[in-house]
């Protein structure tokens, strides 16, 4: 087993790297300052297509002209905010950014209830400060300096987690493309191709809300959830293929019947009413998100490859489901009862099966 094949998630410039390479080799149109390929090599890289005899494969699938405006923004010395609720492949779309742009997506910051102004900035090993003073070899550059210096882009993730003084430290850098070190008495200037891509959670509001003039630095692109079933379908399967090829599930793919019953559920759960149109439900609480079922799916694969006979059944199915839509919350258990009930039996003899074993579960598990 190489080195990459050991690895449990290799970072998408590594994942992709011939496809990258490919891009590359065939370049064509103008590069900007600071980027590995032109913006319409990013954007093929991003939604697909073909290179030379290279397939591209598509890492998001959605609305192309969101990425286009999402690439521009990165042309220009504007930072791009990427908005959604969860499981809209808000990181997903930064890594591969990043990835095809600067090959290397790791200039990440966690934005989190701890995260500091030092991890913005710098911080310092504090043993040789001790020992030897304020040096650049104590320095301890953070990815945004990191970022400045070398004219890439970094990454913020959920920044509205981070606390206003977090959040106020960026606004400076954003503002003045520089980043000042008085313990040295130095400046670091950003190069030309640095900006920042940072994603935000609108069902997460976080410790602090974004400022207004945090919001002015950023052009903000909206990420929706899937607009049609399909949709939604051709997603989920693109994304449990790419995951199973990296883990031992010992298990076959689901089938589109399965795929198709576990994003009904979701959509009908999440968006309070029947795919038809025809009659409400009553929402969950949880945000079931296409992540989610993703997640779902692979975890299914586990457990049929695990100790079933590495096809997924509808027991495997019902685990999955009962885990995803209830968790704690004991008013999403009543309003998946009632989905049950009143849904999901109605649905004839193709949903009877999961039908059952949801049921049992259900009954088991109170």
């Amino acid at each position: 087993m190489s080195k990459k094949e050991d690895v449990q998630r290799l970072p998408a410039e590594q994942l992709f790297q011939e496809e990258i390479d490919a891009l590359i080799k065939a370049e064509k149109n103008p590069i900007p300052t600071g980027w590995k390929m032109s913006p319409k090599s990013v954007l093929t890289y991003i939604c697909g297509g073909k290179v030379g005899k290279k397939m591209i494969i598509p890492k998001y699938i959605g609305n192309k002209r969101l990425v286009e405006i999402a690439i521009s923004t990165l042309v220009t010395d504007r930072a791009l905010l990427l908005i959604g609720e969860p499981g809209t492949a808000k990181s997903w779309l930064s890594e591969h950014l990043t990835a095809a742009i600067n090959g290397n997506s790791t200039r990440v910051i966690q934005g989190t209830a701890g995260t500091t102004e030092e991890q913005i900035r710098y911080s310092w090993n504090y043993a040789m400060l001790i020992a030897e003073g304020p040096t650049k070899e104590a320095l301890i550059p953070s990815p945004i300096y990191k970022a400045m210096e070398d004219g890439a882009i970094a990454r913020v993730e959920e920044i509205s987690r981070c606390a206003s003084e977090v959040q106020d430290a960026l606004i400076s850098l954003l503002s003045e493309k520089r980043l000042s070190v008085p313990e040295l008495n130095i400046e670091i200037p950003a190069k030309k191709g640095f900006s920042v891509i940072a994603t935000a959670n609108t069902r997460d509001k976080g410790v602090n809300e974004m400022s207004a003039a945090l919001k002015r630095r950023f052009n903000i692109v909206v990420l929706p959830s899937p607009s049609t079933l399909e949709a939604e379908i051709d997603i989920v399967r693109t994304r449990v293929e790419q995951l199973a090829g990296n883990l031992d599930l010992n298990a076959k793919l689901p089938e589109e019947e399965v795929i198709e019953k576990v994003c009904t559920v979701f959509r009908e759960l999440r968006q309070g009413v029947t795919l038809d149109g025809k009659q409400k439900i009553k929402p969950t609480a949880n945000v079931l998100s296409t992540a989610e079922a993703i997640s779902l799916l692979a975890n299914s694969m586990a457990l049929a490859g695990s100790f079933g006979d590495g096809e997924i059944s509808d027991y495997d199915l019902a685990a999955g489901l009962q885990g995803a839509i209830v968790k704690e919350d004991s008013k999403d258990r009543q309003i998946w009862e009632e989905y049950l009930e009143n849904i999901m039996k109605k649905r004839g003899s193709e949903w009877l099966g999961l039908y059952k074993e949801c049921k049992a579960l259900n009954k088991a598990t109170k």
